[in-house]
């Protein structure tokens, strides 16, 4: 307490922050790791909020230029190259922005690819404004929408930690996975309904307007500083220095082969969505029923992210990434198995709710061994794995259902979580390996 003039005690000053903190978290206390405790930090919020909007029109795009290119071609081909020319950059860019987003002033960072993605959704509305677009300009300005993404993700991802705090990390993951669960399902709503009334350049256009949001909330927050690299270091060494650190910390390396061999092997039936509805439910992939097959899908891996933290804030991380695991491999094989439209709803929530729990678990595992450092280039590889396999894998089932069936398909995927139970062990080892920079600076 201070005295003034006459002796009397003052109040301290109070900030403005402080002020907004105690108005929003009320006098009950929220226990930390919890979605609640992460919102509590103010540049948390304005950068999550910004870039919920900037995924909502994100999803509004991919929807509907999907459709937009099966109306204009009728070839199930094209549509593979659009969705790889969307994700396939993650595949080998991600490594580069992690690189950059380790060696760089983040904000600034973020704040370039935002306005890149920006300018090349333009591009986009402006190719199919025409009667007749280009194909191939098509697809240049889909994959260079889809560079910037890719470089974007690590950079964003290895600044959530700095933004909350290792204390709070599990609650902020938690909301990020729920946010791009959350976009998911509202974005295609809009965009199919924008699709109808106004066409698909107006749709891309408005993806474009939204990646404003996302650059407002970086203008007006302080990012924490960047670690940096020992000197000694090669550029060899710094591009690799995720593959270094997987490797010398044992959690890390299981987490990342985990999500690797899971979004490879196990997650064809998020690209051959449509032929599930049709061969196996009797559902037309262009009517409302799919619809909401989609949003089953993603209304419960909403959930399941979010539970992440709220109801298992206190839960072992380790045991909820094998749990789901299991309950993923026997939801999918029952719903490969399923012949009805109204039990698939409910089965396919369930899909997407162990799906997501399991992997918002495993991304929070990891995470907390991370040191500031070399999380920009550890997070490309998880965005490689989470990302630009799940590109690889649904490119490589075409062929195999039309070969095998996508009952087969689905089962064979439902074997491969459940042999990863018994792989997924991301426990912590009795004995710690040490500084996750080892082998940085030699």
């Amino acid at each position: 307490m201070q005295s003034g003039s006459g002796g009397e005690e003052r109040p301290p000053e109070i900030s403005l922050e402080e002020i907004e903190d105690a108005v929003i978290d009320g006098d009950s206390p929220i226990s930390s790791g919890t979605a609640m405790a992460a919102l509590r930090h103010r540049t948390f919020r304005i950068v999550y909020f910004g870039a919920f909007a900037s995924n909502i029109g994100t999803w509004m795009q991919n929807v509907v230029l999907g459709a937009y290119a099966y109306n204009i071609t009728h070839s199930s081909t094209f549509v593979g190259v659009i969705i790889f020319a969307q994700l396939g950059p993650a595949l080998l860019l991600a490594a580069v922005g992690g690189l950059i987003a380790d060696k760089v002033n983040r904000k600034k960072f973020l704040i370039l690819l935002s306005i890149e993605q920006l300018v090349f959704s333009l591009g986009v509305a402006w190719v199919v404004w025409t009667p007749s677009p280009s194909r191939v300009l098509l697809v240049v300005m889909v994959f260079l929408v889809g560079a910037g993404s890719a470089m974007y993700g690590p950079a964003y991802a290895a600044v959530l930690p700095g933004l909350v705090g290792r204390e709070d990390l599990p609650g902020a993951i938690s909301l990020n996975s729920a946010q791009m669960n959350a976009s998911r399902v509202i974005g295609p709503v809009i965009g199919s309904v924008a699709y109808h009334f106004v066409g698909p350049a107006w749709v891309f256009a408005g993806n474009a307007v939204t990646y404003l949001f996302v650059i407002g909330a970086l203008l007006v927050v302080t990012l924490p500083a960047v670690g940096q690299m020992s000197q000694h270091a090669s550029r060899w060494r710094e591009l690799t220095a995720g593959i270094t650190t997987a490797r010398a910390d044992r959690v890390v390396g299981r987490c990342l082969v985990t999500v690797f061999l899971f979004s490879l092997l196990a997650l064809a039936f998020l690209g051959q969505m449509p032929v599930v509805a049709a061969h196996n439910l009797g559902i037309n992939p262009r009517s409302t029923h799919y619809g909401i097959l989609y949003a089953s899908f993603g209304i419960g891996a909403l959930l399941g992210a979010i539970s992440i933290g709220t109801v298992f804030t206190r839960t072992s991380k380790p045991m909820i990434v094998r749990t789901c695991l299991l309950g993923y491999s026997l939801t999918l094989a029952g719903f490969a198995l399923l012949r009805q439209a109204l039990p698939a709803y409910f089965m396919v929530a369930l899909v997407g709710a162990f799906y997501f729990a399991f992997i918002t678990a495993l991304n929070t595992t990891m995470q907390a061994r991370l040191e500031d450092a070399v999380r920009g280039r550890v997070m490309a590889l998880w965005i490689m794995g989470f990302g630009g396999t799940v590109a690889l894998g649904n490119l490589l089932a075409g062929p195999v259902v039309s070969s095998v069936g996508i009952t087969s398909v689905l089962l064979f995927g439902a074997g491969v979580a459940l042999a990863l139970v018994w792989y997924a062990d991301v426990r912590a080892p009795a004995t710690q390996v040490g500084s996750l920079e080892l082998g940085l600076a030699q």
